[in-house]
């Protein structure tokens, strides 16, 4: 049966309840808590006036609050859109008029800072803080602007619109490496199909527990929810300063499931890895780049008891090619086989 992608977490309430499905610096929201705060943004987006398919985007690190405004926005019947908190006001920009962004979810330094930009983002009528909402003034941009408890609490518990799994669920941005970034349209079956067959690959179980390192606006980043959603597993929240950070938060928090991209997988290579780590991360995954040899030899040595799957994808796909474990000896420099 197609499945919405929101969906993923409800079917989950009722399967596993109470067991832990999302983690951020030691909070902790079960598949029950998690399924109700979808309904709580849907509900309060709905009451905005959001209409089907318009885009609600997210300019924030990643918190609950990001991961609830996605899922929300797809249980409302619109189409999300996950801006990397990294990129600078006229980025933000482009990528809000580019695609018509209606419902912007930020912070209020970051509001403060996106104030002249906005400006000139003449669909956009509406600002949710998901901080202290502090002056809850719209300055010259004519926008009205709420804290996350007023959308929550304005929230109507009445039928959404009606979503069938073809529909578009999100608009993923590319880098901008090569130009402009460019929005690539995803239907709720493209990311359903896709987190199913990574977890089919990577086996995944409800006692997995997923370290999501990775921006969500990143398809690499935002699959390591999906994913965990589609298995019943817990997805845990990090935004890293240093790459010890990382390998401090996989002993702590018991990770079994690493992604990460080069330039990550390069630092980490030179750690040290507890043997709370080792014990406990039963793979990693690369995409994003080829993973360099020498860097794939000392994590192997560093992490023996590890799988390393290596991997190729593109945003419109997720993942296309990955290599199986077992392979790696004989073709280390392989993109793998087709997904």
């Amino acid at each position: 049966m197609s499945e919405l992608l929101h969906e993923l977490v409800l079917r989950g309430a009722d399967k596993y309840g109470e067991e832990e499905a999302l983690r951020y610096q030691g909070r902790i929201l079960s598949y029950s808590q998690l399924a109700n705060e979808f309904e709580r943004v849907a509900g309060g987006l709905y009451s905005l006036g959001l209409a089907r398919q318009e885009r609600v985007a997210t300019y924030i690190p990643k918190r609950f609050e990001a991961v609830t405004a996605l899922f929300g926005t797809a249980m409302a019947g619109g189409t999300f859109v996950p801006v990397n908190p990294l990129l600078k006001p006229p980025q933000v920009g482009h990528i809000l008029r580019d695609c018509n962004v209606r419902i912007l979810f930020t912070a209020t330094a970051r509001f403060k800072d996106l104030a002249e930009t906005l400006l000139e983002c003449h669909d956009l009528h509406t600002v949710v803080l998901v901080d202290d909402a502090g002056d809850l003034t719209s300055g010259d941009a004519g926008l009205r602007v709420i804290s996350w408890q007023q959308l929550i609490r304005n929230g109507v518990d009445t039928p959404r619109h009606r979503v069938i799994d073809t529909d578009m669920a999100a608009i993923l941005y590319t880098s901008g490496s090569t130009g402009k970034p460019k929005g690539v349209v995803l239907s709720h079956r493209n990311m359903v199909t896709g987190a199913k067959s990574v977890a089919q690959y990577l086996e995944n179980r409800p006692s997995d527990r997923l370290l999501a390192v990775l921006p969500l606006s990143f398809d690499y980043g935002f699959s390591q929810i999906s994913t965990a959603f589609v298995s019943g597993a817990c997805a845990v929240l990090m935004d890293y300063l240093l790459p010890r950070d990382v390998v401090n938060a996989v002993a702590k928090e018991s990770i079994t499931g690493l992604a990460g991209v080069p330039p990550l997988w390069i630092q980490l290579a030179q750690m040290s890895w507890p043997d709370e780590a080792t014990a406990t991360l039963r793979y990693m995954t690369n995409s994003g780049g080829a993973m360099p040899r020498k860097t794939l030899d000392l994590l192997r040595s560093s992490l023996p008891r590890t799988q390393v799957f290596l991997m190729y994808g593109l945003t419109e796909a997720f993942r296309s090619t990955y290599l199986p474990p077992q392979e790696l000896d004989r073709r280390p420099d392989s993109m793998g086989k087709a997904i």
